[in-house]
């Protein structure tokens, strides 16, 4: 922080430091976002109410499973001092971000990669230039990994990341450091996708399933032939939510209908609804719900449902809606990666995924202790 201050002629004032992740603020309570307008169906064959997938599973049981590669992608983020600038006082956010990749061969989990970032968030007056803040808040980063004590440790600060400082009525400014932080994960979860994709890992035998939303942001893509790029690296790849908004929930009307999702019967889905998103300016994308677990066994209304989401890639999906085919067989598969069961190893047990359990597991093995990284500052 005293190389923070004085690079930036800021004032340090040393004050607590603490974790966001475990209180009551600030706290992000959906995998999803709240910001998407329903369309209309988004599957070929819309059904008239929920599919009993249980025969379809027990048929694909003992084929090869069409998810071989999970990816979760998630953040710690830490208040860590307050820096004064032009007599106003601004809160310093870090945070670790860790995105995880398994790969499952012959039934046996294997870790393919993780990928580290640790950051700083700072108000954009830090740089009291407005010209090429990019590289002011760049060559801050290089001038804290010289400090002798981040050599002698072997850790490295990858990103300083300016926020902005304007916010909205009742809104915290700390929600706007977080979010910068939150925005660093997301673009490293498509830079691992698309890792993936040039590799040849993934393709229409060998999916790739993603823990939590595929609502990703797009408006920093130039043109259509980005973002076709974009939507076509997403063509083999699921995300699954373990908590989802239930506002979002729309019936054939556009109306509510979170009731009868909570009320789906056991290896049920729903039929598939088309959304869009200002952060999916011009795609498309496709969602259904899925009942993993008897409601008999778990506490709360949502418990045991799956939020299933997929990129619509082609003119002729974004028209027609995926291939009902297609959405029952992501379904079954889906159906069959509900055991082993994370009962009593995580809170979410009845959402969860093993492989994707075990995905969590492997980022969360990498992260430094709260304790060593809040003494970095």
């Amino acid at each position: 922080m005293d190389i923070i201050a004085k690079e930036t002629n800021g004032k340090s004032y040393k004050t607590f430091k603490y974790t966001y992740e475990g209180s009551d603020v600030l706290s992000f309570a959906y995998d999803d976002h709240q910001e998407i307008t329903w369309e209309r169906y988004g599957e070929t064959v819309p059904p008239n109410g929920s599919i009993n997938l249980k025969r379809k599973a027990d048929s694909i049981a003992n084929d090869k499973p069409l998810f071989g590669f999970f990816l979760d992608g998630s953040r710690h983020t830490y208040k860590v001092d307050d820096i004064a600038y032009k007599n106003k006082v601004y809160p310093v956010i870090a945070g670790q971000v860790g995105v995880s990749c398994c790969q499952r061969i012959d039934k046996v989990m294997h870790s393919y990669e993780f990928d580290r970032r640790l950051a700083i968030a700072l108000p954009k007056v830090a740089s009291q230039s407005d010209w090429n803040k990019k590289v002011f808040f760049a060559n801050l980063c290089k001038k804290l990994n010289e400090e002798s004590y981040l050599e002698t440790i072997g850790i490295q600060f990858t990103d300083v990341i300016p926020y902005a400082t304007k916010v909205d009525e009742f809104d915290r400014i700390e929600g706007k450091g977080i979010a910068v932080i939150q925005d660093l994960m997301i673009q490293r979860e498509v830079a691992m996708v698309t890792k993936l994709v040039a590799e040849h890992k993934i393709n229409n035998r060998r999916y790739l399933l993603k823990d939590g939303s595929l609502e990703y942001r797009v408006d920093h893509l130039r043109n259509d032939r980005e973002k076709r790029q974009f939507q076509k690296n997403f063509s083999f790849v699921v995300g699954v939510s373990k908590s989802f908004n239930p506002e979002n929930c729309k019936d054939k009307k556009g109306k509510n209908n979170s009731n009868m999702i909570a009320d789906l019967p056991l290896y049920h889905r729903t039929p598939v609804s088309m959304y869009s998103s200002p952060r999916l300016e011009g795609m498309r994308y496709a969602v259904w719900y899925l009942r993993i677990r008897d409601k008999r066994y778990t506490t709360n209304t949502f418990d045991g449902i799956l939020k299933i989401e997929k990129i619509l890639v082609t003119d002729e999906q974004i028209h027609n809606g995926l291939e009902t085919e297609e959405v029952d067989l992501i379904s079954a598969n889906i159906i069959n990666e509900r055991n082993p069961v994370c009962y009593g190893a995580d809170s979410r047990w009845a959402n969860h995924l093993y492989p994707v359990y075990v995905t969590e597991c492997f980022a969360k093995s990498k992260y430094l202790s709260d304790t060593m990284f809040l003494n970095l500052f």
